[in-house]
């Protein structure tokens, strides 16, 4: 992905890799399904085999950025889209790895740790990029979800690999987190109403609740489970009514923040399901991956476009190395 007067990588775009996150999840959701409704489990595989692909490809184009001058990392984190979209770089190596539990446990355990190695990285340099740079930088914004908060999708893997109690520590120490976040959010969005371009960020607050939902699912911890459905409902329907307020600006790659938290959502109907029986969870999922399958890709294909014709570093500040 590369113009003419640009070498591979020089300027690849963190902004990429929320569109890749919401793949993932997108294929998860579909193995659940699957799974739910005993149905032969080839869609998932075609669709994480090719988002991992993508994935991979994008992951070494960045590296291949970073490699040619390291400081473009911290130059990319100073910026909203830049932070957002390294932190769901890391995260997409979880899904990554939870992709892979079925195929190589082994190969999912090497990917599980390398991105928890390269999170805990990310994390560090953000603090220090908060705490060194202009105080309006401090600002408590959706994106800390993704920084701070988002070692709850290292579960989705770990527990399937044995690794319950980690898994239910991260469970309830992210939980906390998420809680403090929403808390300082709702507080400023009734103080001062964010600008247009932004407000699709918004909508990150919703995986948070999905995420902390299907790991209580998953680890049978479910009175943490039916209170994070709850919440995600809750919020859910809060970005539906405000759906025009939300996209009052027009599509801009920060809609990329909008394809995650649908997968998530419809993963947690899909494990709540698992976990709790009936049919409800199901049917409720099965709609949600509908509505996913039909928004995810539009919005990742006019995003990777945007990025194959050189226009996205542009448009979202994107560090040259």
């Amino acid at each position: 992905m590369q113009t003419s007067r640009t070498k591979f990588g020089e300027q690849t775009p963190p902004a990429i890799f929320p569109n890749m996150m919401g793949l993932f999840g997108l294929g998860l959701a579909w193995r659940q399904a699957e799974r739910a409704f005993a149905l032969p489990q080839a869609f998932s595989q075609v669709v994480l085999g090719a988002v991992t692909l993508l994935f991979l490809f994008g992951f070494v184009a960045y590296l291949r950025k970073v490699s040619r001058r390291p400081g473009v990392l911290v130059d990319d984190l100073r910026v909203l889209p830049g932070r957002a979209g390294i932190a769901a770089m890391t995260l997409s190596l979880y899904l990554l790895a939870a992709s892979l539990v079925p195929v190589n446990a082994e190969i999912a355990k090497l990917v599980l740790l390398m991105g928890l190695l390269i999170h805990l990285i990310v994390v560090v340099l953000v603090l220090r990029v908060l705490f060194t740079g202009p105080a309006e930088q401090r600002q408590v914004t959706p994106v800390w979800h993704l920084v701070f908060v988002g070692f709850i999708i290292a579960p989705l893997s770990a527990i399937p690999l044995g690794y319950q109690t980690a898994s239910t520590n991260i469970l309830f120490t992210t939980g906390a987190v998420a809680v403090a976040i929403w808390g300082i959010s709702l507080w400023q969005l009734i103080s001062r109403i964010p600008p247009a371009p932004l407000r699709p960020l918004l909508a990150i607050h919703l995986a948070p609740a999905c995420l902390l939902g299907t790991v209580a699912a998953m680890s049978a911890q479910m009175t943490v489970a039916y209170v994070a459905v709850a919440m995600a409902v809750l919020i859910l329907l809060a970005l539906l009514t405000g759906a025009r307020f939300l996209t009052q600006a027009g599509f801009s790659p920060l809609w990329g923040a909008f394809t995650f938290p649908i997968a998530a959502f419809a993963n947690l109907m899909f494990a709540m399901d698992s976990a709790a029986g009936g049919t409800t969870f199901a049917l409720i999922g099965i709609l949600a991956l509908v509505a996913a399958s039909a928004i995810i890709p539009v919005i990742a294909v006019k995003v990777f476009q945007a990025w194959a014709k050189g226009q996205l570093a542009v448009k979202t500040n994107a560090a040259r190395a």
